[in-house]
Formats: C-alpha cells, sequence, structure tokens
C-alpha cells in the first residue's frame, strides 16, 4: 500500500483491503466478510475500528448485514439509469417502458399502484400552473428490481388534462404515461431533472428496505410540451446503494430556455 495511504484513519484502509478483495472475487456476492473479531486480530485494531471499516463497506452499498449471521457481500447488482436514453421518444413512443432502457433482462416489478385525485403541494401546484384548490391526478408507484424496492415516486399531472384518460387508471397501457399524454395532444418533449441527496425518512427507510446508514437520491423530473408547457412534475425517491446515475451526451451549445420560468423540486421514474 502506497505510503500516502498510510496516514488515512486504519478503518478506512481496511475497508479498503476488503474492498479490494471484493473486487479481485476473494469474496463473492453472497460471501460472508470477516467480523469484528477477525479484524481486531489481524489488523490489530479496535472493536469501534473494525465496526467503522464494515460500517463504510455497508454505507458504499457493497456489504449488508444480516442480524445475527454477520457481514455479507451485497449480491444485488447496481441498477444503471441511463438519464437521457431513457426518456427518447422511441423508448415510450413505441410502446416500451422508459425503464426498458435501464434493466436489460432484469426482473422489475411495481407491487405498489395508487392513483387519486388530490390537491397538489403548493410547490408542485406552481411549476404546474395549478390553482390554489385546483386538483391534480397524483400516481404512486414503488418499483422493485431483482426482489429488491429500489425507487418510490410520485408523479403529479393535471387533472384538466388527463382526466377520463388511462393516466386515471392503475395500468396506463404501452408505453406509460407519456404515450398517452401524446395521444392527448401533449407531448412531452422536453425534460428537465434536478437531483439531490438526504438522509431517508422512517416511513423511506422502510418502504425500500434500507441498510443503516444508506441515504437516499431524489430526483425531480419536469416534462414540457413543445410550447413550454409543464404536464407532469415527478418527484422520485432512489436508493442510493441500488443506483448509477449515467447521462450520456454531446457537447454542444447552452441549454435552450424552454420551461425556463418554471421551478420544480425532487422527481420519480
Amino acid at each position: 500500500m502506497p505510503a500516502t495511504d498510510d496516514r488515512r484513519p486504519k478503518y478506512q484502509r481496511i475497508a479498503d483491503s476488503l474492498r479490494e478483495a471484493i473486487r479481485s472475487g476473494e469474496y463473492g456476492p453472497g460471501d460472508r466478510l470477516p467480523g469484528e473479531n477477525d479484524l481486531m486480530a489481524t489488523h490489530g485494531v479496535a472493536r469501534m475500528t473494525a465496526r467503522q471499516a464494515l460500517g463504510v463497506l455497508r454505507d458504499e452499498g457493497i456489504a449488508e448485514s444480516r442480524k445475527g449471521a454477520g457481514v455479507f457481500v451485497r449480491a444485488f447488482r447496481p441498477l444503471r439509469r441511463r438519464g437521457i436514453q431513457r426518456l427518447a421518444r422511441d423508448q415510450w413512443g413505441n410502446g416500451r417502458s422508459i425503464w426498458s432502457a435501464d434493466i436489460e433482462a432484469r426482473d422489475l416489478q411495481v407491487d405498489q399502484v395508487s392513483v387519486g385525485e388530490e390537491t397538489a403541494p403548493e410547490h408542485i401546484g406552481a411549476v404546474l400552473g395549478l390553482a390554489a384548490e385546483e386538483v391534480a391526478c397524483v400516481r404512486r408507484r414503488r418499483f422493485v428490481l431483482d426482489g429488491k424496492p429500489v425507487l418510490l415516486a410520485t408523479s403529479y399531472l393535471p387533472l384538466s388534462l388527463v382526466a377520463g384518460s388511462a393516466i386515471t387508471r392503475e395500468d396506463t397501457g404501452p408505453g406509460g404515461t407519456y404515450a398517452r399524454l401524446a395521444e392527448l395532444g401533449h407531448e412531452p418533449v422536453h425534460f428537465r431533472e434536478e437531483i439531490r441527496s438526504r438522509m431517508p425518512s422512517p416511513d423511506e427507510v422502510t418502504q425500500l428496505n434500507l441498510a443503516p446508514g444508506t441515504p437516499v437520491i431524489l430526483i425531480c423530473r419536469t416534462a414540457f410540451t413543445d410550447q413550454g408547457h409543464p404536464v407532469e412534475v415527478n418527484e422520485m425517491t432512489l436508493d442510493a446503494a441500488s443506483y448509477v446515475l449515467e447521462y450520456d451526451f454531446d457537447a454542444g451549445p447552452g441549454p435552450a430556455s424552454l420551461g425556463a420560468d418554471a421551478t420544480a423540486p425532487g422527481d420519480p421514474a
């Protein structure tokens, strides 16, 4: 190990060695990692130092604790969210879910869906241009990948635009919400996503089955028509340990001003 690394705290150096052992294949998915007692004996450190080292791997989503059994290499493979390709019209315009750009052949399910009519929160109503008491169509979903909850999503759409359409039903049909908006004459052609992160609320910990210390990623997507009218705000909460966010784009002119006067917060799927 380089001399410069010796200045780092011992728990970080132990975490580095365990991480490298996982990457080299010494420990594979589902394998039990050395426990606190093992690390104490091997590295000559205190229990707290060993505990911190294992905590680093848990926080990174590399390992997970199993009560009474120890710490194991996480078998779940992170999902690569292709932020630009997934929203291309070639996806939803041809009847494919925008998720198909991300999941390849993996098993994705939406195990919780609710659709209703609600007064949108003030910050959402401001983005969509809703009057103070105007009702929105609200779609809430939980997405589960390979048996692991990874995303909570809540979409808000002006009810005046989507009333009576498949968007107000649990199953929106091929291509999802964006395909139905296009059929209604409100095709989304421009999207803006804002991303931030924080620690989860107790309810998010439960719904996403998060390991202790795991943060969440918040993505807020606003969809605009070619006239710059916002037609959906989608607030998503992602398990940070389950995702890699990928954005692949060419260099070009600065961003268009479409929708520049609208402001939006977090966002979903």
